[in-house]
């Protein structure tokens, strides 16, 4: 029997089977053949293979991926797998409370992009007020070709379009915690009641109301279609993340995850030598100089480069 991983914990796995039973699972063998070692063995999204005993059953194998979204986990020095067979990574941020970061923005778009899943961002909370150099970086992804939303989980505004790119399809909401990916949910499907958390005031960061990834089978409301059709979607909430380091991408393959940059890797005087820092002839430099590439995006590829190389990163 065939069924798809909701979520799990404590190596015990809830698994959707094929004939429309949720069964409590265990790995056969306590081990699954991979490629490597991860420090979550499934993800949400997973298709497996089970042994079924009424309401349980045992996990014999792992049907191949389309893709996976992941990091890696710094506690665990490991891998850690977020969700796998993906349309849409929804990266999520906002413009204020929690505090808005671009970079962490830009690691989760490497990640989707090294990974070849499409990104979308999601700048929730957008009752609050902007400011300018917030407006400025959505709007530089948005001239990169990013679908950016500008939405607010509170009042609605921006919800409808974000059903309408969701309908059909499965995708991971990933961001820090307090972002509001539990009520942006909410406010797809009114038949869901995810808890959601506040901030900490002293700290500006989320207090982790999701502990876990869980996949979720959204009955969006027909009214944010714009009809009476009832839509449908596979949304994982991922728990909330602080910090978002990067999964096996060297620092010299960053920058071909830099759509803007990507196109002039090799082309200047010092071809695939060029560290693209200081070098005369540097093509980059030369488009950085000129404003076809943003010095907020540089100094992100930079700053991001540097960390990879070091491995001290930034919260």
């Amino acid at each position: 029997m065939r069924g798809t991983l909701i979520g799990g914990s404590n190596n015990i796995f809830s698994v959707e089977c094929d004939d429309g039973q949720i069964r409590q699972c265990s790995i056969k063998g306590k081990k699954l053949k991979s490629d490597k070692r991860y420090y979550n063995p499934l993800a949400p999204g997973d298709l497996l293979e089970i042994e079924a005993d009424g309401d349980t059953g045992q996990i014999t194998a792992l049907l191949p991926r389309k893709n996976v979204f992941e990091r890696w986990n710094v506690k665990g020095r490991a891998p850690q797998l977020l969700a796998a067979n993906l349309d849409y990574v929804v990266c999520f941020t906002t413009p204020d409370f929690p505090p808005f970061r671009p970079r962490f923005v830009d690691r989760m778009l490497v990640q989707a992009e090294a990974a070849k899943i499409e990104p979308l961002i999601v700048c929730n909370k957008c009752d609050l007020e902007f400011s300018p150099d917030t407006e400025q970086m959505l709007s530089i992804w948005e001239e990169l070709g990013y679908k950016v939303l500008r939405l607010s989980a509170k009042t609605g505004k921006g919800v409808s379009e974000l059903a309408r790119l969701l309908n059909g399809k499965k995708a991971a909401f990933a961001g820090q915690s307090g972002v509001g990916k539990s009520s942006v949910i909410n406010a797809l499907d009114s038949n869901v009641s995810l808890k959601t958390g506040g901030l900490s005031l002293k700290y500006e960061r989320g207090t982790h109301t999701t502990t876990r990834g869980t996949l979720y089978h959204l009955r969006i409301n027909p009214a944010l279609l714009d009809g009476d059709t009832q839509g449908c979607a596979d949304i994982i909430d991922t728990p909330g993340i602080r910090r978002f380091v990067l999964n096996e991408i060297p620092p010299d393959e960053l920058i071909y995850y830099f759509r803007e940059m990507e196109p002039l890797v090799g082309t200047c005087s010092f071809g695939l030598s060029c560290t693209h820092s200081h070098e005369a002839g540097c093509k980059i430099l030369e488009a950085t100089h000129a404003g076809v590439i943003t010095e907020e995006r540089y100094e992100s590829w930079s700053r991001i480069k540097s960390e990879i190389e070091t491995g001290s990163w930034e919260d």
